[in-house]
C-alpha cells in the first residue's frame, strides 16, 4: 500500500507539472519568508544583548582619598549582584586619556592633575532597564566614598527603548509574515485539489478508501516541502557566498549555520503537511 502511495504521489505529480510548480514556488517563498523572519528576530535578540553588555558606569572617587582604600571600593563593588566587572581608573590613568582624546594637555597650564579616580563598572544585562538603571545609579551614589555616578551611554539607553519598541513590531511583522506564507501555499494546494476532485470522485465510487485518496496528496505535499526546503537551503548559502566579505554579518550566519540549514529543512516539510492535511479535511467516503 505504502509503495502505491508513491506511486500516485509521483504520478501526480507528472500528470499536473505546472500546479506542482506553482505550489513549489509558493512553499519556496513561504519557507524563506518564514525564515527570513526568525533571522530578524535573532538579529535583534543579539544586537540588543551586545549593546546591553558594553553599557558602562562610572563611579567618580572623593578627594582626598587613600590609595590603600582602592582594593577595598573594588571588593565593594564586585560584591554587588548588578556588576558584572569593575576596573580602576588612576588619576594618571585618567589624564592620559584626557590628553589622548582631546589633544590638549593641562599640564602646561597646572601644576596639578584635576581629575578624579574613577571605577568604571561593567553592568550585568538582567539590570538594563528604566527602572532597575536608575535604582542601581542611586544605589551605587549612596556610597560614602562615591563623590557622583555618570552614565555615559545616555543614548545607548535610548537606542535600546527604540530596540524594543521595534521589537514589539518585528514580531507583529513576523505573525503576519507566517500568515502570508500559509495562506499562500493553502490557496495553492486547494486549487490544486479542486482541480482534482473529479478524480477523486471516481475513486470513491470504485470504493477506494480515505487514505488511499488521501495519502498520494499528503505525500506529493511532503515531497513538494521537501524540495523547497533544498532550495532555500541553496539560497541561504548563496547569500552566504555574497556576504563573505562582511566581517560581522559573515560571522553571525556561520555561527548559525546549523541551525538555520537545520530549521530550512524542517519548515518546507512540515508546513506542507499541515496545510494539506487542513485542505483535505473536507474530502469524506460521501458522494
Amino acid at each position: 500500500m505504502i509503495i502505491f502511495w508513491f506511486k500516485e504521489a509521483f504520478k501526480s505529480i507528472s500528470r499536473a507539472k505546472s500546479s506542482f510548480f506553482l505550489t513549489l514556488i509558493s512553499l519556496t517563498l513561504a519557507v524563506i519568508l518564514i525564515e527570513a523572519s526568525i533571522t530578524a528576530l535573532k538579529l535583534s535578540e543579539i544586537f540588543q544583548k551586545t549593546i546591553k553588555s558594553n553599557i558602562n558606569v562610572s563611579l567618580f572617587i572623593k578627594d582626598p582619598f587613600n590609595e590603600n582604600n582602592i582594593k577595598d571600593y573594588k571588593s565593594e563593588l564586585s560584591r554587588k549582584n548588578y556588576i558584572k566587572s569593575v576596573k580602576y581608573v588612576s588619576k594618571d590613568e585618567a589624564a592620559k586619556s584626557f590628553i589622548r582624546e582631546t589633544g590638549e594637555d593641562f599640564r602646561e597650564i597646572l601644576d596639578y592633575n584635576p581629575l578624579p579616580a574613577s571605577f568604571v563598572a561593567k553592568l550585568n544585562t538582567d539590570v538594563i532597564s528604566k527602572d532597575s538603571l536608575n535604582s542601581v545609579i542611586n544605589n551605587l551614589s549612596s556610597l560614602k566614598w562615591v563623590d557622583e555616578v555618570v552614565f555615559k551611554d545616555s543614548f545607548v539607553y535610548r537606542l535600546l527603548s527604540y530596540l524594543e519598541a521595534g521589537k514589539n513590531y518585528l514580531f507583529i511583522t513576523t505573525a503576519i509574515l507566517i500568515l502570508i506564507a500559509v495562506y499562500l501555499v493553502y490557496s495553492t494546494i486547494k486549487l490544486i485539489t479542486n482541480n482534482r476532485m473529479k478524480e477523486l470522485e471516481t475513486m470513491k465510487l470504485v470504493g477506494a478508501k480515505l487514505s488511499t485518496i488521501k495519502m498520494p496528496i499528503i505525500l506529493n505535499g511532503l515531497i513538494t516541502g521537501l524540495l523547497a526546503s533544498i532550495i532555500s537551503i541553496a539560497v541561504y548559502y548563496f547569500i552566504s557566498i555574497q556576504v563573505d566579505q562582511y566581517y560581522l554579518v559573515n560571522k553571525f550566519i556561520t555561527a548559525n549555520k546549523y541551525f538555520y540549514v537545520a530549521t530550512l529543512l524542517i519548515i518546507g516539510p512540515v508546513l506542507s503537511f499541515l496545510v494539506t492535511v487542513y485542505s483535505l479535511r473536507k474530502i469524506t467516503l460521501k458522494i
